[in-house]
């Protein structure tokens, strides 16, 4: 369904039941997955000491690499081994941490992924005070004419998505909008109708 659906990535969340309170899965679901997914593999790592493992998640089929801020003592080296395997480099950041902390490593970054809900949990309510970090983070990045990916995760839905849009994202990541649907594969279609460009 999601090979033949209009989404562009399939994001992927790994959770290590310690930087969040959940466990997912990880390196082996990631393989199997790329064995049989055409759209590009945006995997989200949200784990503590992310950078023992991103040969690893690269070799299992990442093609994107996401790490929290909250989670690297030394960022700027971390985004850099990702850049150097070929994966494009991004960083995910709290509902809590202020997105001017992202303004030293922009030159570093393919994507910057704005948490609009605690990271963790599927189904939460988004946090509106997400849409003044997007645009600040956009009118940061226009400023330096850098070409970086704005990513929203948590609680987007058709109810909110043309304002993250027009806060300055440019991705969307619709879990529970798309997989709670009657028909996920018409979900994703009204979502791209209202001009995402990315959407997973």
């Amino acid at each position: 369904m999601i090979n033949n659906s209009e989404a562009d990535w399939l994001h992927l969340d790994v959770m290590d039941g310690s930087f969040v309170p959940n466990i997912s899965f990880g390196l082996p679901v990631i393989s199997a997955i790329k064995k049989v997914c055409t759209k590009v593999l945006d995997v989200h790592l949200m784990i503590r000491e992310p950078e023992k493992y991103i040969r690893s998640f690269r070799d299992a089929g990442a093609d994107q690499i996401t790490v929290h801020y909250e989670a690297c003592t030394h960022l700027h080296r971390t985004l850099q081994e990702i850049r150097n395997t070929g994966a494009k480099a991004g960083v995910a950041i709290n509902p809590h941490t202020p997105v001017h902390l992202l303004f030293d490593v922009l030159e570093e970054l393919d994507l910057v992924i704005v948490m609009s809900v605690n990271p963790g949990f599927g189904g939460q309510k988004f946090i509106y005070r997400s849409l003044e970090k997007i645009k600040a983070l956009r009118e940061e990045i226009i400023s330096r004419n850098l070409d970086i990916d704005i990513e929203v995760d948590g609680g987007v839905g058709l109810q909110n998505a043309e304002k993250i849009l027009q806060a300055g994202a440019n991705v969307l990541v619709a879990g529970n909008a798309v997989f709670s649907a009657e028909s996920p594969r018409k979900a994703i279609e009204q979502l791209k109708c209202i001009g995402v460009e990315n959407l997973m």
